[in-house]
């Protein structure tokens, strides 16, 4: 149903009243997102964003209305992104916030014949809960399957549908069957606006920790280039000292008549290599003596047993004789 020229002018009013409050948005995609689902969105922002769907015919025209009054204002460029199923996010409060309520309002759908999945569905093994009558609805679709108690069992686990595929009558009365909802729809964020600035809402995933890792591995590449040709500069400057510190601490071990505070303890180590280990060296040694004093005692009282059985065979008395 068209609206009407009154309700045309209120949406206008609203878009650009908008477009002149919040400094953010995000340009939104809302593909197989129902009413339901939008609405409880537009609950969980409220106080913190605005959310605005319309024709794209529509929000282009206004757009460009607003431009012609505010000449000097950057949202031009949103033009271009009143493409396919698309809305607008509007807030200033941090985008990183209204980001994770956008991706957590999703809900589980089932595969409809003729949508195009967006993920791969793998359907587990198992047992299916299907009468054995209806085995050749799995030979249809190359399923393999045993009778188990009296149910249709999955031998393996199948790869039903590839994404990017369009789904088969087949398949989805297959996961209808198994009571399988494969797929989850919410709202997918496509561009991010902020104070006249356009980007892909993946920049959203760069972190802080991200930031340092990156700055970090630049450094290192800036220092390495620094090093090999030999021009100093400030990420190279504490390796050349480091380095400069080796040198000297070589040339001071090899001389006997000079040294310095540092180097005396490198000194004691090369002379004695036993400072490098700890007082408890390793696998246990401190118990060594001890164990070595028991074999010893073992030892002696070994050799002594052989004098205390003479009797045996009457080598020291007559009674021997009697034998």
């Amino acid at each position: 149903m068209p609206l009407s020229a009154e309700r045309k002018a209120e949406y206008f009013d609203t878009f650009k009243n908008l477009l002149s409050t919040y400094s953010k948005l995000f340009v939104v995609e809302i593909d197989n997102v129902g009413s339901k689902q939008l609405q409880d969105t537009r609950k969980t922002l409220r106080g913190r964003a605005k959310v605005l769907m319309g024709k794209n015919t529509m929000m282009r025209k206004c757009l460009k209305s607003y431009c012609e009054e505010n000449p000097e204002s950057p949202v031009e460029k949103l033009i271009e992104c009143c493409r396919g199923n698309v809305g607008f996010v509007f807030t200033n409060n941090d985008l990183g916030e209204i980001r994770e309520v956008l991706e957590s309002n999703t809900r589980p759908a089932p595969a409809k014949v003729g949508s195009c999945a967006p993920s791969d569905v793998i359907v587990p093994k198992g047992g299916t809960g299907c009468d054995p009558g209806q085995t050749a609805f799995f030979q249809t679709l190359q399923i393999a399957t045993k009778i188990t108690r009296g149910q249709i069992e999955m031998v393996n686990d199948t790869h039903l549908i590839t994404a990017g595929e369009r789904v088969t009558a087949s398949q989805a009365a297959l996961l209808q069957k198994l009571n399988i909802e494969p797929f989850s729809y919410g709202v997918i964020l496509k561009k991010v606006y902020d104070n006249g600035s356009l980007f892909d809402a993946k920049v959203l995933e760069i972190t802080d920790d991200v930031l340092a890792s990156q700055f970090c591995e630049a450094l290192n590449v800036l220092a390495s280039l620094s090093l090999a040709a030999g021009y100093p500069t400030q990420a190279s400057v504490p390796h050349s000292v480091v380095n400069a510190f080796k040198a000297i601490l070589s040339v001071t071990i090899e001389l006997d008549n000079y040294t310095f505070d540092t180097a005396d303890q490198y000194v004691e180590y090369l002379k004695d290599p036993s400072k490098f280990a700890g007082p408890a060296g390793g696998g246990g040694g401190g118990g060594g003596g001890a164990a070595e004093e028991a074999a010893v005692e073992e030892e002696e009282e070994e050799e002594e047993a052989p004098a205390g059985g003479g009797g045996l065979f009457g080598d020291d008395g007559g009674d021997g004789g009697d034998y």
